[in-house]
């Protein structure tokens, strides 16, 4: 990224970061300054028009400042489960499964965490950031399941399917606002300006991943994805039908929310996954000593 290209989003997310974390996320911090505002308005204005085309003009820079941004707005909602061990458990499962992604390295690292609520959820905030609840892992009989739940998050991410819930018109209206106040600088009503567009911006993703859920196209894709990177891994890709299942017959699956919130049903997308698995040349095979060090984890964690 050229040093012209980084203050556009830099300046919303460092208002909206701002905002959020005082709203009762303490632990998520902006690291640093990022110039004063008469630098920052005159590179906006250099810079507006290349990046006011959507969200693939969007760096990994921007892309991890943006999800931090939605991982706070996540956890004013949701309670850390405080578990470390179990913390550290989904971790070091998580960047395990990631190196057989298409994004193994990303700007500030891949991050896993658990939250405390008996809602069955996983959520995958752009630039990295993974959730996965308390709920959902009750339901998971092994690792190799967990795994490929994880490789369905990592799919989103790397597909990025967060970004593109951003409304297009969302990102030209803060362009547009960067442009038109870039001959001098900010002032509180600007910043308010910019601030409002931005938390618009974070409600189209948020609502996306925590209310609505992704498309059909979005589900499948992720799915795809979340076999060749299991199976890669070595991690038994049934273990994504295995969970799949449990969403069958649920009424929960069509009044719920994340895993049990989908447009393509059940059924669709455990037919579609099944012919995925059908391609691999070879599927990996479940193997004990890994549901034993599942077992042990989930004991840790209650």
């Amino acid at each position: 990224m050229t040093a012209r290209r980084r203050p556009a989003l830099f300046i919303l997310t460092a208002v909206a970061v701002g905002l959020v974390v005082g709203q009762g996320c303490g632990q998520i911090r902006l690291p640093g300054k990022i110039g004063d505002a008469a630098q920052k308005a005159k590179d906006a204005s250099k810079i507006v028009k290349v990046v006011r085309s959507g969200f693939g003009d969007i760096t990994e820079e921007e892309e991890y400042y943006i999800g931090r941004s939605v991982a706070a707005l996540i956890l004013s909602r949701y309670a850390v489960l405080d578990r470390p061990p179990l913390t550290q458990y989904l971790n070091t499962l998580g960047q395990a499964v990631v190196l057989a992604s298409d994004r193994p390295e990303i700007y500030a690292g891949w991050h896993f965490l658990v939250l405390d609520t008996d809602e069955v959820n996983a959520l995958a905030a752009p630039g990295g950031l993974i959730f996965v609840t308390k709920g959902l892992l009750s339901l998971c009989p092994d690792e190799d399941t967990l795994a490929m739940i994880l490789a369905h998050e990592i799919g989103h991410i790397t597909a990025k399917h967060g970004l593109q819930a951003i409304k297009k018109s969302r990102l030209t209206e803060a362009f547009t606002a960067l442009g038109a106040q870039a001959a001098e600088a900010y002032g509180p009503a600007e910043l308010a300006q910019i601030t409002s567009i931005f938390e618009g911006v974070l409600s189209d993703i948020v609502e996306k991943l925590v209310v609505n859920g992704y498309d059909r196209k979005s589900e499948h894709e992720a799915d795809s994805l979340a076999v060749k990177i299991g199976a890669a891994r070595g991690y038994d890709p049934n273990g994504l039908l295995r969970f799949l299942r449990t969403m069958v017959g649920d009424a929960s699956a069509v009044s719920g929310k994340g895993w049990f919130k989908t447009h393509p049903t059940p059924e669709q997308r455990l037919e579609k996954t099944k012919a995925e698995i059908g391609r691999l040349k070879t599927a990996p095979a479940l193997e004990d000593v890994r549901t034993q060090r599942f077992q042990l984890a989930m004991a840790h964690g209650r």
